[in-house]
């Protein structure tokens, strides 16, 4: 824990991304005890809902059926459920299979489409046998919970940092953010808007009261082929990338798992993002 102007800053690194937790306080040992909590409960949900660990429970469930989910994972599978329907079908934590046939990797190398066709047999939500807490995968399908964690990290941090003070904190997992409320003097948290470009740039900045912020977007992740350029952002029916859809979406909500999943489900979208931003009556930022 250091001090980076008024606020104590602990910084980590978890689920492939830079993390941190800012408190504003003058308690020093305080701070501390907090910082180590949020990196803590960010490991644990990595280590938990990881799709890279053998022993993750979503290696678990990919391997044994049926399988009993512990309360925590029951509330995340049926969330994604919720989307699911929601979103007619566009989130779809079964579609990480694909992965099998895109590498997101800056490259010009696309998949075969006979194996992104072999592969999209495998995805479907509606083909997943949930009784809550029961869950059964027809063979050769398997969840990624990746869509949603990370934003239910930071969420659950931010509850940790609440029961521990009430000096105001922010905690930034890789950009999706949450607030615990104003700082000491009423000021809002000025947070940047990454640019689509991988420099480092900054697009806008923000001014946060409360709540939380999340970003989707191909930044980071994508292909380039003959100048077209195909974002990581998978459409399950198809097992193709979306297209159309804006370089980068920011979501302004109470939860990091709502704006999360919408500024995901706006990307989804492709070209009618702005379109279904406005009707969600969110505040949102979309780059194109």
């Amino acid at each position: 824990m250091s001090r980076s102007g008024r606020d104590f800053l602990h910084t980590f690194q978890a689920m492939a991304t830079p993390c941190e937790v800012r408190v504003e306080t003058d308690d020093a040992a305080m701070a501390g005890r907090v910082g180590q909590k949020v990196e803590a409960e960010a490991r644990r949900i990595e280590e938990k809902f990881s799709r890279y660990r053998t022993d993750s429970v979503v290696a678990r469930i990919n391997a044994a059926q049926p399988f009993a989910a512990d309360p925590e994972t029951a509330g995340l599978l049926q969330y994604a459920a919720q989307c699911f329907d929601l979103s007619d079908g566009l989130f779809d934590i079964t579609s990480g299979v694909l992965r099998q046939a895109w590498k997101f990797d800056g490259s010009d190398r696309l998949p075969a489409p006979a194996l992104v066709e072999s592969l999209r047999v495998n995805v479907g939500w509606e083909k997943v046998s949930w009784q809550p807490p029961m869950i059964c995968l027809p063979p050769g399908m398997e969840i990624d919970l990746g869509g949603v964690a990370k934003e239910y990290a930071v969420d659950r941090a931010l509850a940790l940092v609440r029961a521990e003070t009430g000096a105001p904190a922010l905690v930034n997992f890789g950009g999706d953010l949450a607030v615990s409320g104003p700082r000491r003097d009423a000021q809002r948290w000025k947070v940047a808007i990454a640019s689509v470009e991988a420099d480092g740039t900054m697009a806008g900045l923000l001014e946060l009261a409360g709540g939380a912020l999340a970003t989707s977007g191909d930044a980071r992740r994508f292909l380039l082929k003959d100048g077209v350029r195909y974002s990581h952002i998978l459409d399950p029916r198809t097992g193709w990338p979306v297209r159309n859809a804006p370089r980068s979406v920011t979501v302004a909500a109470a939860t990091c798992v709502e704006a999360g999943m919408t500024a995901t489900l706006a990307m989804l979208q492709g070209k009618r993002a702005e379109r279904f931003l406005k009707r969600e009556g969110v505040r949102a930022w979309c780059i194109r």
